[in-house]
């Protein structure tokens, strides 16, 4: 990752210098909204406008004006122009979005330069969160969610595993969150396989699963045909009978889960929120998604960007919408609400999200669609890659 030019850095700091922010205020909202990653724009722009909605557009009596930029997939480099650009020209209050880990350590020295509050809706490494101050999550980290499943299932008899992963940078973290937490507790991960991201043949690999004299899989995929392919070799060869035990994170996602068909049922996974989340806070949820777009899903991107609006509306009033970076994070840590997924927290020290871990398994609804049915609740987890 470069460092910002000193030209960029000064121009940065001349368009803060003795500004004070006035009606509207601005929120640059930063991800996919063409390419291969789209969807995700489109869940950031439902959960954010949904909850805005519920405030009536205002955050403590100030109007909220969201300007949207366009990432593409993971780019560093156009992602940092476009921070540059929503931070100088449109003298945005507040930042949010970011998808991708890269994208979000790229516009880390600009964020910390400027001193402009910026929510991560989503990019899930645990560092990223050290590299600015002005960094808060409303996300989930792969080592929040794994560490309480590989403790889970030591403490119910599975004492050997495979570990069986995509082999890019989130895979192999997940496969360290996991190995590491499991061997502790006592376990043994027999092999540790890394699948190509590119492969769509996956019955090679759960062969060696089958064969290797395990009773799990833990597994992390990306989302899409990946998850569609593994699961499908998972069942075809035999895996569920021979009573190897399914155990993910996110490869059970409400954006594909109706795709998985009766494959699906049975499968465990260990995440932070469920569409299925039985409170009130999530049926509110829903009827504010639904009141958005009639297609608006709720899954763990959406949720994210919806609480992400809920920071970012604590920010502005604890400024009663004046810009100063400094008293916005001052007045967020330590900040705890009920969430549609559950009780949260914003850590003081982390500027991370603590929230409750599930596990889920997947069955059919009332109304015959799949959904993950929580199980057993794990309690509060901040994230333990910082730990």
């Amino acid at each position: 990752m470069k460092a910002l030019s000193l030209g960029a850095v000064a121009l940065v700091a001349a368009s803060i210098s003795g500004y004070a922010a006035a009606d509207p205020v601005k929120v640059g909202i930063i991800a996919p909204f063409s390419g291969p990653f789209a969807h995700y724009g489109k869940l950031f722009k439902d959960g954010a406008e949904s909850y805005l909605a519920t405030q009536n557009g205002k955050f403590g009596g100030h109007e909220i004006k969201i300007i949207y930029r366009d990432s593409g997939g993971p780019n560093p480099g156009g992602v940092k122009t476009a921070a540059q650009e929503l931070i100088v020209n449109d003298k945005v209050d507040y930042l949010g979005g970011l998808v991708f880990t890269p994208n979000a350590m790229a516009v880390a020295p600009l964020i910390q330069q400027s001193k402009t509050p910026t929510v991560i809706f989503n990019a899930a490494t645990s560092v990223i969160t050290t590299k600015s101050d002005y960094f808060v999550r409303t996300s989930y980290t792969l080592w929040q969610d794994t560490v309480p499943l590989a403790n889970w299932a030591h403490k119910n008899g599975i004492t050997k595993v495979v570990t069986a992963v995509s082999d890019y940078a989130p895979g192999v973290d997940a496969e360290k969150a996991f190995t590491q937490s499991f061997t502790k507790a006592g376990g043994t991960v027999v092999e540790s396989i890394r699948m190509p991201l590119s492969t769509n043949d996956f019955s090679p690999y759960a062969q060696r699963i089958k064969n290797s004299g395990a009773q799990a899989v833990y597994v992390f995929l990306p989302g899409g045909p990946p998850n569609l392919g593994f699961v499908n070799a998972y069942n075809q060869n035999g895996l569920r009978e021979a009573g190897i035990k399914f155990l993910g994170t996110a490869e059970m996602d409400e954006f594909d889960l109706q795709k998985f068909g009766d494959a699906a049922i049975g499968l465990h996974t260990s995440f932070h929120y469920s569409a299925a989340h039985d409170s009130d806070a999530n049926r509110a949820f829903d009827a504010a998604m639904k009141k958005q777009a009639p297609d608006a899903l709720r899954n763990y991107a959406s949720v994210g960007a919806f609480d992400g609006m809920h920071v970012i509306q604590k920010m502005v009033e604890a400024t009663d919408g004046k810009r100063d970076g400094a008293k916005a994070i001052a007045a967020i840590k330590g900040f705890a609400w009920e969430s549609p997924r559950g009780p949260v927290k914003i850590d003081p020290k982390t500027r991370h999200i603590t929230q409750n871990v599930y596990l889920r398994t997947v069955e059919r609804g009332s109304d015959g669609k799949l959904i993950n049915k929580e199980i057993e609740n794990f309690g509060p987890q901040g994230d333990h890659g910082l730990e």
